[in-house]
Order: structure tokens, then C-alpha cells, then sequence
């Protein structure tokens, strides 16, 4: 695994002048080149560190895998002197899209949907009734999120640069947390090892992100079954119609005590 963080010198400064130079910690982003029987698929810029999760929630994402078994390996390229690139290997039976190779794209650590054709293109076929999951939340669970997910940011802490997704079951507890500076790839690898461990789909179960939410991560929630969409910052507007269209639950600026249900409100038990 390649390195999470790098050491750079900063010149420190202030309205007053000149107060130093020091070393700072940043987060390192690089490029990950996943192929799928040795043909390029997609180059993504990531933070390097749990590469085979986020390579099993990107293709889960895509709706091509929905178990562990879909995969039969991934490994580093031996042809690259660093580790990134991965190759995918599919188990037999497992169709790759007919137009999968040939709309091979780049996806930024900002962006999870650049080069699809058409926003209609990212309407899947659903592979869970996220509808009729049942979990109930009150509003003191989902306050007590994003304190969770932050006090569980290690390299956040050294750097503030990285995004983080958090899995949350319907009592608040913390399942898995993943860091990257991409929303979409900390995303991927909570799914990924989702995946990996036969979990899917997440029901009953609650994802957390540090930033806004975007079309790209409700469509990654609702393709893992996740009911329950949880923000600390603003949803867009196709992340809204998305989230009610799929009849999950989108919740948004979840600061402190207050929080804004865009959708899904049914599942949030106020008379507790």
C-alpha cells in the first residue's frame, strides 16, 4: 500500500507578516487505473490504502458484481512500478454492459459520475427494494453521526483534507469508516468492504459522509441497499429526487442538534 500522507514545507503566514516555515502533513492523492481482464477500465484519483474495497463498491456501483463471488481476484499489475493499477478478474457468468470498454473515463477525487453520456445512463437497474426496508431512527441517533465519524478520522486529523463515509447500523454504532479525498471513493470502499464480507444489501442500515450529498453517492447508497442517507452539508437536487424516487431517506446539514429530512421522513420516529 502506497502512502496516505506526505510531508511538505509550508510558509507559514499572517496579516501581520512573516511566522515561519514549518513542515505540514497532506493527504496524498493519486491515480488508481482499474482493468478488468487486463483492459483499461477507468483511472480514478484516490487516496491509496483499501484499493480492493474500492474497486468492489466502484463495480458494484456500476451494477456489474452484487456479491463476493462475482469476483474471482484482483491484483497490483506486475507491468507498473507502483501499486496503481489494479486488474479485475470476473467470475463466470458475470456480464460486463455492452458499452463498458468503450466509454473507459477518468473520475476525479471530486467527481464520481465524469464521462457518463447522460445523467439517464446512471439510472441502473435497481438491485434492492430500499423501500421497503423498515429501519427507524429518532432524530438523537442521527445527531450523534457525524461526532462519531469525526472522532474515528485518523488521517483527517494530521491533514483536513480527506472526505470520510461511515456505515452506522440503526443504534448509532460505527461499522466501518474509509477516508479518501474523494466523497465517491470513501463511498466505494465502505461498499466494498461491505461487499467483500457478504453483507449485502446494507439493510437496516445508515451511510454517513462529511460532505454534501451529491446524485453520484445516493445512487452508490441506494445500489447497496442503504436506506438511510445521512449529510453533514447540502443535498443537491437530483440527490433529492433520486433519494424519493428510490424511497430512501435523505437527511441534510446534520449539524448539532438540528437536521433538515429532504425525504423518507418515516423513518425518523419523533414521538420518542
Amino acid at each position: 500500500m502506497g502512502r496516505i500522507t506526505v510531508r511538505r514545507p509550508v510558509l507559514k503566514l499572517s496579516t501581520a507578516g512573516v511566522r515561519g516555515r514549518r513542515p505540514d502533513t497532506l493527504a496524498v492523492e493519486e491515480p488508481l487505473e482499474i482493468r478488468v481482464a487486463g483492459r483499461p477500465l477507468t483511472i480514478t484519483m484516490r487516496t491509496p490504502g483499501d484499493d480492493f474495497d474500492l474497486v468492489a463498491g466502484f463495480l458494484a456501483a456500476e451494477g456489474i458484481i452484487g456479491r463476493a463471488d462475482d469476483l474471482v481476484a484482483m491484483r497490483y499489475c506486475a507491468d507498473t512500478t507502483e501499486q496503481n493499477t489494479l486488474d479485475v478478474a470476473l467470475a463466470a457468468g458475470v456480464e460486463l454492459p455492452d458499452d463498458l470498454m468503450t466509454r473507459a473515463f477518468t473520475t476525479t477525487s471530486a467527481c464520481g459520475v465524469c464521462g457518463k453520456s447522460s445523467i439517464e445512463a446512471l439510472r441502473v437497474q435497481r438491485p434492492y427494494d430500499v423501500a421497503a426496508d423498515g429501519l427507524s431512527l429518532t432524530p438523537a441517533t442521527l445527531a450523534a453521526l457525524p461526532g462519531r465519524l469525526r472522532e474515528a478520522q485518523r488521517v483527517f486529523d494530521r491533514t483536513g483534507g480527506l472526505h470520510a463515509a461511515g456505515l452506522f447500523d440503526g443504534a448509532g454504532e460505527l461499522l466501518v469508516l474509509r477516508e479518501d479525498v474523494g466523497r465517491h471513493n470513501a463511498v466505494d470502499k465502505v461498499v466494498g468492504w461491505a461487499l467483500n464480507k457478504g453483507l449485502l444489501p446494507l439493510s437496516g442500515r445508515v451511510l454517513m459522509v462529511s460532505g454534501r450529498a451529491s446524485f453520484e453517492l445516493t445512487q452508490k447508497a441506494m445500489q447497496a441497499g442503504i436506506p438511510v442517507l445521512a449529510a453533514v452539508s447540502a443535498p443537491s437536487s437530483l440527490a433529492v429526487e433520486l433519494a424519493e424516487d428510490a424511497g430512501m431517506t435523505l437527511v441534510g446539514f446534520l449539524r448539532g442538534e438540528s437536521m433538515n429530512v429532504y425525504t423518507g421522513a418515516h423513518r425518523i420516529d419523533v414521538g420518542r
